[in-house]
């Protein structure tokens, strides 16, 4: 697959996420860029592991700043004194070059991607049977009514277009 057609594939991913998914690819980006700190800290490649770094500390730090305090209460605090420890911990990993830092806040965040991986699962569960759902209600809706002799619509029966659906996660 070419590179082109890779990046197309990814933002399609991105652009049909529900907000589960979304975090839980978020989560897992951040893992993936911790093994690539851990891999250029064994080969002493100062550069990949600066990069692949501060790659993690940005993603983090959009996972903090999109906190809702107000709504997330508890969980949000508590998330939030997390990411903190979190990039205090990858500052060691560039100040010191230390491959614990990077592997202790993968330690810190797995849990947690497991935990969105499957809440995105259910949620796209959700939404598939809500689907299947509301089509079988349409398909019975239509079997109960009888044929119309007219060929205008009637303008009662006219179901005006879902502009989509949204699911809160």
């Amino acid at each position: 697959m070419n590179e082109h057609a890779a990046h197309t594939y990814r933002q399609q991913q991105v652009n049909t996420a529900t907000p589960a998914k979304m975090v839980f690819m978020l989560y897992e980006k951040i893992l993936s860029r911790l093994q690539e700190v851990q891999n250029a800290i064994e080969r002493k490649d100062i550069q990949a592991r600066c990069n692949a770094n501060c790659n993690v500390q940005e993603l983090l730090a959009h996972l903090s700043n999109t906190l809702d305090m107000a709504q997330g209460g508890e969980i949000a605090e508590n998330l939030e004194r997390l990411y903190s420890h979190c990039l205090v911990r990858l500052m060691d990993v560039d100040r010191h070059n230390d491959p614990e830092a990077a592997a202790e806040v993968s330690m810190l965040l797995t849990p947690l991607r497991d935990a969105w991986a499957e809440l995105a699962e259910k949620s796209e569960g959700e939404l598939r049977q809500a689907v299947v759902s509301a089509q079988q209600g349409q398909q019975v809706q239509n079997a109960a009514s009888p044929p119309k002799a007219s060929a205008a619509p009637d303008s009662e029966n006219v179901t005006p277009p879902k502009s989509g659906l949204s699911i809160s996660a």
